[in-house]
């Protein structure tokens, strides 16, 4: 019951209602709720915070007060007209729904935290934006963050962080400074070339100290396309060995995949233009593959009745060419070939319980961009992390296998890769895409089927009574209708 759209379940129609009924197992802390048809979830999004239980307490010292930082994108236009390609830029961000002093329209509109001084505070932060990655600092203070995507860390002290769409961290922070006023701010990351650049403007809001009066003070955003400090950050952390929900990560691998992933073309139609490079349109491309989702039945569904001609259990463990994934040349037909992905509704068969190792390499067909991967239904380990072509044999050396972070959700550096492993446990389909929402047309997506397990309880539930249909208008998809992930 995780809501992706016509991968577990149809759109919820208009005036309908749905139910979603979850077990929340192994996590601790805070996750995004949201809306998974394309653009919806810009606004229908929301904390889903999940504390430890009664008697059980956090592994850091209680906090005075827990705060949720929730980071949008805003456009002056409904969002229900944006699913066109490519995505318009957005006009502003917002920090709690408030986008602050730096336009003028909002000035006497900003979010403001009230701290008392030497107390701790637990940040909840959530990046609810839609397809952009974003830096975020305190002046003049530290944080220190304790979980990622509702999984602990080991205390990691830092002044900026960066999160990409769909991830959440949770960060103590002490108001230990002198009494005053202190500006926060979110400000954009972008690693792609040739693009649209997103607003630069930097978002604030305010710190205040009990008592303060004196003038504000502001931090240092990173530039909009510093990727070293992105990278300082989001490779660094590591998990809380021994900490409530650890378990060491598993060293035998069952499943070995290796799955380039970025950008490609696609055939622009007869008599229209397309702004693609070119003169073609964007697609994506995982091991050369387009995800197109099914119109008239969801994946779980067809899996769990067996029915046909839905999708095909072809995905592969590699892509169908070995090339320089980074450094992308066009000399060969087969090259040029490679630009222009399959486009197929294509899964990938998992036996219950096995253990799946993932290389996600990007690749700079069109160009090289982090792409924050979102896997459904597990928390994976992220056991290697680096930049340029994954060498399996030296790069595999370096792997780390005693205390990685977990998430859910992990941004891929731009030409560079990210190692992960899971554990097949969870019975039924699960989407593994770009959680760029600007991707999802262009079908950055594949879905794994994991199969059964020996009992019951490992047993995938059959559809509930009131489970949404699909309806037999196919436009129906461009309407606003909602699914909800849960992210979970």
């Amino acid at each position: 019951m995780d809501g992706a759209n016509m991968i577990t379940q149809c759109p919820i129609q208009p005036t309908n209602k749905f139910t979603y009924r979850f077990d929340i197992t192994g996590q601790e802390g805070t996750l995004l709720w949201h809306a998974h048809v394309v653009n919806l979830r810009a606004t229908l999004h929301g904390a889903l915070i999940i504390r430890p239980r009664s008697g059980r307490p956090y592994p850091f010292p209680k906090p005075y007060k827990e705060v949720p930082l929730i980071f949008e994108q805003w456009w002056d236009v409904d969002v229900g007209i944006l699913n066109v390609r490519p995505a318009p830029i957005s006009d502003a961000y917002l920090i709690n729904g408030l986008a602050g002093d730096s336009y003028p329209c909002s000035k006497n509109r900003m979010f403001n935290l009230k701290v008392v001084q030497g107390k701790t505070y637990l940040l909840r932060i959530i990046n609810a934006a839609l397809n952009t990655h974003l830096f975020f600092k305190i002046a003049n203070h530290n944080m220190t963050v304790v979980a990622l995507d509702a999984a602990y860390t080991k205390p990691y002290v830092t002044d900026v962080m960066v999160l990409t769409p769909g991830q959440t961290v949770d960060a103590l922070l002490t108001a230990d400074q002198p009494m005053g006023m202190y500006y926060m701010a979110i400000s954009p990351y972008t690693s792609a070339h040739g693009v649209p650049t997103p607003p630069s403007n930097p978002i604030r809001g305010l710190i205040v100290y009990e008592g303060a009066t004196s003038s504000s003070v502001l931090p240092l955003m990173p530039y909009m396309n510093d990727i070293p400090t992105a990278h300082r950050f989001s490779s660094n952390i590591t998990g809380l060995v021994g900490g409530p929900h650890w378990k060491p990560v598993p060293r035998h691998v069952d499943e070995k995949m290796f799955v380039t992933m970025g950008l490609g073309l696609d055939p622009c139609p007869p008599k229209t233009k397309c702004i693609g490079p070119l003169g073609q349109r964007y697609a994506g491309s995982l091991n050369n593959y387009t995800f197109v989702l099914p119109e008239r039945l969801s994946l779980q569904e067809a899996y769990f009745y067996n029915i046909s001609g839905v999708y095909t259990d072809d995905f592969p463990n590699q892509p169908p060419l070995k090339f320089d994934y980074t450094n992308f040349e066009v000399r060969t037909d087969s090259d040029f070939k490679m630009m222009f992905p399959e486009r197929k509704t294509s899964t990938k068969t998992l036996k219950f319980n096995s253990t799946v190792e993932i290389v996600v390499q990007n690749t700079g067909i069109v160009t090289t961009e982090s792409h924050p991967m979102h896997l459904h239904g597990f928390n994976f380990y992220v056991v290697g992390y680096g930049f340029g072509n994954y060498d399996p044999i030296h790069d595999a050396r370096k792997l780390n296998l005693v205390n990685p972070q977990m998430r859910n959700t992990i941004g891929v550096p731009p030409g560079g890769y990210v190692v992960l492993r899971f554990i097949a446990n969870n019975p039924g389909v699960w989407m593994f895409h770009c959680h760029m929402d600007a991707h999802l047309p262009y079908g950055v997506i594949m879905a794994f089927i994991v199969q059964n397990g020996p009992t019951p309880e490992t047993t995938m539930l059959p559809p509930p009574s009131d489970l949404p249909q699909c309806t037999r208008d196919p436009t129906i998809y461009e309407s606003p209708t909602t699914n909800v992930d849960l992210s979970y």
